[in-house]
């Protein structure tokens, strides 16, 4: 059984469809991406999955229930991250976290116990006595994070949830994501850090327009849009003039220090004219290096197909 199902689902705000005809299906103990720029229609899908937003129309089933129907019989098996800060300015993290597991009815010894594990495993140990209006950003999202794990459940929605968290703390949370849902928990994901999305999720949508576009693995999504790739050569020596004798290839690009840098759906054909403007600037090539196209390249791609006019 599919652990969300949606089908046919519309919302418009003043005659404006931010969601328009979107299905989808989630198996469980998946992590599930959603991407798309900004104004697509992912927070609006995620309010409506998550009961904080009815749909127009079409049906919402989350683990088997009727979302729209019994919002609260869903609520008390999810968890929800959205992308706007929230948390108890005057309280400590740790008497945050347990009055989270309190509100969701966790007994007292049980909080703590879960308090003190996630309070480890979120890296807040050192901060557990500060109060959460003088944690900084990142500090507080992983709280917010970590929150959710107070109480048990079995699908968790995250919206941005590494906005202001370092690369470092970014890996952890990733980490941990796909720690848990080893152990069965389904996350539905949205994110615009498309590495984000290429290293942890096992299957992506991509919405554009209030409309999903594409859905695949991210291999499958590089496959299918990914045509191109990046060759690097690097010079021993900046070339004078170098830019110019460039300017004419497209997708190529001379960078500071020597390095020329082709992204292009004909790597072969633009090499051979770039080598062919280098002779006689007196620059040798030293490197040269071709690399796959990224999930990032990828989707910048499909959305100039799919941009009106192309």
């Amino acid at each position: 059984m599919a652990c969300i199902r949606a089908a046919g689902l519309t919302k418009s705000y003043g005659g404006t469809a931010a969601v328009d005809g979107v299905s989808l299906s989630v198996e469980p103990g998946r992590v599930f991406g959603f991407l798309g720029p900004n104004g697509a229609g992912k927070s609006t899908m995620i309010k409506m999955l998550t009961t904080l937003v009815r749909p127009d129309s079409g049906s919402i089933e989350i683990l088997g229930i009727d979302a729209v129907a019994e919002p609260l019989r869903v609520r008390r098996r999810i968890g929800v991250v959205l992308q706007q800060p929230s948390y108890e300015p005057t309280l400590s993290v740790e008497n945050a976290l347990e009055k989270y597991g309190m509100m969701w009815g966790v007994p007292r010894d049980e909080r703590k116990r879960r308090a003190a594990r996630l309070m480890d495993e979120f890296g807040l140990g050192d901060i557990k006595h500060k109060r959460n209006e003088d944690l900084s950003i990142g500090q507080r999202r992983r709280v917010q994070v970590a929150r959710e794990f107070m109480h048990e459940m079995d699908l968790l929605f995250l919206d941005e949830p590494t906005v202001g968290l370092d690369p470092s703390a970014r890996r952890d949370l990733l980490d941990y994501l796909k720690e848990r849902t080893g152990g069965g928990l389904t996350i539905f994901y949205t994110t615009h850090i498309l590495t984000e999305a290429e290293y942890l999720c096992d299957e992506i949508a991509v919405i554009d327009g209030g409309r999903i576009h594409t859905t695949g693995t991210p291999d499958e999504l590089r496959r299918r849009f990914g045509s191109g790739r990046t060759v690097r050569l690097r010079l021993d020596t900046e070339a004078p003039g170098l830019a110019a004798r460039l300017s004419g290839i497209p997708g190529c690009e001379a960078l500071p220090g020597g390095t020329v840098v082709i992204r292009s759906e004909s790597p072969e054909e633009a090499l051979r004219l770039v080598l062919g403007a280098l002779d006689g600037s007196g620059a040798k090539i030293e490197e040269i290096s071709a690399e796959p196209e990224t999930l990032e390249d990828a989707f910048l791609r499909m959305m100039r197909k799919d941009a009106p006019g192309s």
